[in-house]
């Protein structure tokens, strides 16, 4: 029998190879879709597991979490370093990291922040960040950078970099006047992370001050106090009047936004109140899972739409099979009345039929299976260094195996309505001559 239907398809191979074609097709966009789909919000899930509240600037949630977390767009007006010290003194606190952002490096965000950035930020399901190469930035001159940045750029440890004004492709006013030095290269996570470069507070304020004169060093330290005027020489001093918070170094005027972790997870409500109320600065405190899920309900209908015009395409795939067994029923009269006549009953003429449907099936599916691998290859250093989005290459999930089934037990039931008009067939029928 597979010999035969081998035989028979080879017979006809330019439509058959069209017929495989249209079902690997389909199943490349069914199985892309669903797995670009579960890629991301696992991706999104993971970059944020560790984040129990992100304070702002009052604003969309939804455009906060992509704005901190991602780096994709801005969280508008800043808050006060003392609106910081706010929430970081604030009972069922635990810790906080500040945040700074609006500054790329040849189209990567590039945020500030404090060392704690490290030792917090957690991921994919409590994961800790983990240095590839050298360690966090000791200076105000150093960066650490994700790790498809460095891959990127081939950059390393010790590698000077310069930062610009603007996100992502938008930059402008590049500060090849002060450049950075990488201090460490981040191990990959698969999460956002891999495409930012982190630098300190202190590094990512400078940029934004105006020097005192043409050749002064941005990264000018308090260390350095005989090089500096006599007033910033008071202003250093006033910022010494606060013991309290000496553990920060640097305290910008304005930072974008914190992460906080909570003492007790159970009270984020009743945190997140007392921040809404806070009186000095209008905040905003994003639960990043339930912003996570206003994005889900943004993007659901994009994600019913592609998956509708995936199986429409499926459709058209199996369609497409039935169509070529069925046209070819006529010309292929006298092999079934051939085969009737040294002893096939009609059941072996329509598991003929069914057979060669399979083969199809299988074939397509084998197909669309290495196109979709093929394409998932080529499109993941794409998808890393645009959205940190990292597609998995692999067996077939659970799911996936359930979409396959679904569309070869379409196909094998589509092929009954060929196989049964071949059933009906009679032997006189097959061999009688039609003019």
């Amino acid at each position: 029998m597979l010999d035969l239907c081998l035989k028979s398809l080879l017979n006809r191979r330019f439509v058959a190879g069209l017929t495989v074609l249209s079902i690997a097709l389909s199943v490349a966009l069914i199985l892309g879709v669903e797995r670009l789909r579960t890629e991301a919000r696992a991706g999104f899930a993971n970059s944020v597991s560790g984040v129990d509240l992100i304070v702002a600037a009052r604003g969309n949630d939804v455009q906060i979490l992509m704005a901190t977390v991602f780096g994709v767009g801005s969280t508008g007006a800043g808050i006060s370093w003392e609106s910081y010290e706010m929430v970081e003194d604030m009972p069922g606190i635990d810790w906080t990291v500040p945040l700074m952002m609006g500054d790329s490096h040849r189209g990567y965000p590039v945020i500030g922040t404090s060392t704690a950035y490290f030792d917090r930020f957690r991921h994919s399901g409590g994961q800790p960040l983990i240095f590839e190469q050298g360690h966090g930035f000791d200076d105000p001159a150093g960066a650490v950078v994700g790790a498809d940045v460095a891959q990127a750029f081939d950059y390393a440890v010790g590698t000077e970099i310069v930062n610009s004004h603007g996100s992502g492709s938008v930059s402008f006013d590049v500060h090849d006047e002060a450049p950075f030095t990488i201090s460490g290269v981040l191990a990959a996570t698969g999460t956002a992370v891999d495409r930012m470069v982190i630098v300190s507070l202190e590094g990512f304020d400078a940029l934004h001050e105006v020097p005192a004169a043409i050749g002064a060093d941005p990264f000018l330290r308090e260390d350095d106090s005989a090089r500096m005027p006599h007033d910033e020489h008071d202003e250093h001093d006033e910022h010494d009047e606060h013991d309290e918070h000496d553990e920060h170094g640097h305290e910008p005027g304005k930072i974008n936004a914190v992460f906080a972790g909570l003492t007790d997870k159970s009270a984020v409500l009743s945190v997140q109140r007392q921040l809404a109320n806070y009186r000095d600065d209008a905040l905003t405190a994003v639960l990043p899972n339930v912003a996570l899920l206003q994005l889900w309900s943004i993007t659901g209908t994009a994600e019913t739409a592609l998956r509708l015009m995936a199986g429409a395409v499926a459709l058209a795939g199996v369609i497409g099979m039935v169509v070529m067994l069925t046209a070819a029923l006529d010309a292929r009269r006298r092999e079934f009345a051939i085969l009737r006549s040294v002893g096939a009953t009609p059941r072996h003429i329509f598991s003929l039929i069914v057979f060669e449907a399979v083969l199809l099936l299988l074939a397509g599916i084998v197909l669309g299976y290495l196109v979709l691998t093929v394409v998932t290859i080529v499109a993941n250093p794409v998808l890393a260094s645009n959205f940190g989005l990292r597609v998995g290459v692999g067996l077939p999930t659970a799911r996936e195996t359930l979409l396959i089934a679904l569309v070869f037990c379409s196909g094998l039931i589509a092929s009954a309505i060929p196989a049964f008009r071949v059933y009906r067939m009679t032997l006189a029928d097959g061999l009688s001559m039609r003019l």
